[in-house]
C-alpha cells in the first residue's frame, strides 16, 4: 500500500538537495543540486524535439556510457538551447565544476537547464551558484530545489511516497516543473520506444539498470507523455531518476512482482506530477482530466484525446464554461482515427452532453455548473472497441497570452 510522505526528493535515504539564488534570474532561486551519498543507478527520458538543448545532448551521451551517477545540477532562467558548441562546452564546464565541488568524478554528474532559448549561460554565475549549492546540501533541501527549478510555475511541485517490499520500506520522491510550453513527448536515449517539463526522481530502492530504465519508460508513457498545456514540445524536456539502493532490498529485476510494484508506485508519483503541472498551466484556472474510451486501440484513444486536449477551441470553451460539444467532436474528427460519429457519447463528469445519434438534449444550467469547477472530468466514449487512454490538460485563458507575450521581459 502506498503512503504519502514528506520531504520530496530527500525522503529516500541517502539523498541531499539544495536550491539557491545564483542570480541567473532577477530575484528568485535558480540553481539546484540533487546529490546521492553513494553512486546511484540512473535512467532518463528526453524530448523528441529535433532541436535539443545542450544538456539533453550531454545527458543522453552520459547515460549511454554509464548507468552510475551521483548528482544532478539544474539551472532555471536559461535553457542553454540553440547555443551551438559553446553551449555544449558550457554544459561540460558545469559538470566539471559540480564534480569538483562534490568530490566526485565528472562522469557521475547529469545536467539540466530551463528558461529562455538562444542565450548563452552566464557561466560565472553558474559556477558560483554551484559552489553555494554544494555547501548547502541537506536532508531537508527538497523544497528549495523544487523552488529553484521553476520558471513561470506559480508553485513548487514535490511529492514522495513509501511502500514495502516484504518488510523493507521503499521510498520514491519527485520534484518537477512546468507551466507553459508543455506537451512532453519523451523517450529513452536509444529511442526505444514542451517553458519546459522537467522531473527529477529519487528512490532508495535497489534495482538493476535495465529494470529502472524500463520502469521509467513505462511510467512516463502514461503520465508525462499524456500531459499537454499548449501543445508545444520543449527543446529541454527530460525526466531523470536516481536509485541508490540504500533501502537494502534485493535488487529489483524486470518481470518480477517487485518490479511491477515499483513501476506502479513510480507511475502513481509521475501521474500526480502530470496533474500538478496541468493544474499550473500558464494562466490556467481549471484542470481537465480527459478520458477517451471505447476506442479500437489504445493508440487511437491517445490520438483522439491529444487532439481534444490541444484544441484551443475546446480549451477556451471550457474556460468560459460553455458546453460546446461540437468542438470536442470536431477535434476527434480531425484526429485521423477511424470511428462512427453517430456512435459518440460525451460527458462532463457524469452529465451526458452528447448521446448517440447526435442527441444533445441536456441541461445547459447543470453543464455550466460543472464547467465552473476547478476540476473537470471530460469523457468521450467512441463506442468502437474496448481500448482507452487518459490525458491531462487545462483551460486556455487570456492570461496565457499575457505571460507568453512578455516571457523574455
Amino acid at each position: 500500500m502506498l503512503k504519502e510522505i514528506s520531504n520530496g526528493i530527500t525522503a529516500p535515504r541517502g539523498f541531499l538537495a539544495a536550491g539557491v539564488q545564483a542570480e541567473i534570474k532577477r530575484s528568485k532561486k535558480d540553481l539546484a543540486i540533487i546529490f546521492s551519498e553513494v553512486p546511484a543507478v540512473a535512467a532518463g527520458v528526453f524530448t523528441l524535439n529535433k532541436i535539443q538543448a545542450a544538456p539533453v545532448v550531454y545527458d543522453k551521451e552520459q547515460l549511454q556510457r554509464s548507468s552510475r551517477f551521483s548528482a544532478i545540477v539544474v539551472n532555471s532562467g536559461n535553457a542553454n538551447a540553440c547555443t551551438g558548441e559553446r553551449g555544449y562546452q558550457d554544459t561540460i564546464a558545469t559538470a566539471q565544476a559540480a564534480a569538483k565541488a562534490l568530490h566526485i568524478p565528472q562522469s557521475e554528474v547529469l545536467i539540466s537547464s530551463t528558461g529562455v532559448i538562444g542565450q548563452l549561460l552566464p557561466m560565472e554565475k553558474i559556477l558560483n551558484g554551484i559552489q553555494i549549492a554544494a555547501s548547502k546540501l541537506r536532508v531537508d533541501g527538497s523544497a528549495d530545489a523544487a523552488a529553484a527549478i521553476m520558471t513561470t510555475d506559480t508553485y513548487p511541485k514535490e511529492t514522495a511516497v513509501e511502500y514495502t517490499i516484504g518488510t523493507t520500506p521503499i521510498r520514491i520522491g519527485c520534484i518537477s516543473k512546468g507551466s507553459g510550453m508543455i506537451a512532453p513527448i519523451m523517450a529513452l536515449p536509444d529511442g526505444a520506444k514542451h517553458a519546459t517539463m522537467l522531473a527529477f526522481i529519487t528512490t532508495d530502492a535497489a534495482i538493476t539498470p535495465s529494470a529502472l530504465a524500463s520502469a521509467l519508460s513505462a511510467s512516463n508513457e502514461v503520465s508525462f507523455n499524456r500531459l499537454t498545456v499548449d501543445g508545444d514540445t520543449s527543446t529541454n524536456d527530460m525526466a531523470l531518476i536516481l536509485a541508490n539502493g540504500r533501502a537494502g532490498n534485493p535488487a529489483i529485476t524486470e518481470g518480477s512482482k517487485e518490479f511491477e510494484a515499483f513501476t506502479a508506485a513510480l507511475t502513481h508519483v509521475l501521474i500526480a506530477h502530470a496533474k500538478l503541472i496541468a493544474r499550473d498551466g500558464e494562466g490556467a484556472t481549471k484542470l481537465i482530466e480527459l478520458l477517451v474510451r471505447g476506442a479500437k486501440t489504445e493508440a487511437e484513444a491517445v490520438r483522439a484525446a491529444r487532439a481534444i486536449a490541444n484544441s484551443n477551441l475546446v480549451k477556451t470553451a471550457i474556460h468560459g464554461a460553455d458546453a460546446n460539444w461540437g468542438r470536442i467532436l470536431a477535434a476527434v474528427g480531425y484526429s485521423g482515427i477511424d470511428f462512427m460519429p453517430e456512435s459518440v457519447q460525451i460527458f462532463f463528469n457524469d452529465l451526458i452532453i452528447l448521446d448517440k445519434d447526435f442527441d444533445a438534449r441536456f441541461s445547459e444550467e447543470k453543464a455550466k455548473e460543472i464547467l465552473q469547477k476547478e476540476n473537470i472530468f471530460l469523457t468521450v466514449n467512441l463506442n468502437q472497441g474496448s481500448a482507452f487512454a487518459t490525458l491531462w490538460t487545462c483551460d486556455l485563458s487570456c492570461e496565457y497570452i499575457t505571460i507568453n507575450a512578455s516571457y523574455r521581459s
